[in-house]
């Protein structure tokens, strides 16, 4: 498991390109993303991301022991959903299970929530993400419902779970 002081969060750089291209390509780190994000990941989509995508909403780099590993994120609703924001994340898989996303989720939730107007925090996991579910338990989080073959991906229909934490 690793402490507190192994890992920072920071804005994205454009050094971090070639670990963007090296990461989001993984098979294990993507299969559950959002096609929002390409696949296969270019290095227009790194440049595009460091330059502009990351600077939406409130996304951080996550770093363990320096190396950059990871990104969390909220990005707040429209209109009448502008006090709730979507979390996603994503970590190199060969950093999984070393207790980072925990802390990362939890520093994420904290800063959005006293930094922000939001009051409601909620992920969208894929069925089979069951690491996915149980860090975000771990964090605080409960599940508020399923949306039965809610997520279409490369063909295959998933249930949607959805996990929030709202502002005490």
């Amino acid at each position: 498991m690793s402490n507190r002081q192994d890992i920072s969060f920071r804005d994205f750089v454009i050094s971090d390109n070639a670990r963007l291209i090296e990461v989001l390509n993984h098979p294990d780190v993507n299969r559950y993303l959002s096609s929002k994000i390409p696949s296969p990941y270019t290095e227009a989509d790194a440049i595009w991301w460091i330059n502009e995508g990351s600077k939406q909403g409130f996304v951080k780099a996550i770093c363990y022991q320096g190396k950059f590993v990871g990104c969390i994120g909220v990005n707040p609703g429209e209109f009448e959903y502008q006090r709730a924001g979507e979390l996603g994340y994503w970590l190199d898989n060969t950093y999984w299970g070393k207790g980072i996303m925990p802390q990362a989720i939890e520093f994420i939730t904290t800063e959005v929530f006293r930094t922000t107007p939001i009051v409601r925090i909620f992920a969208a996991v894929f069925e089979p993400n069951m690491p996915s579910k149980k860090v975000l338990l771990k964090s605080g989080f409960h599940q508020e419902a399923v949306l039965k073959s809610a997520i279409f991906k490369d063909g295959i229909f998933y249930d949607n779970h959805l996990f929030v934490k709202l502002k005490i």
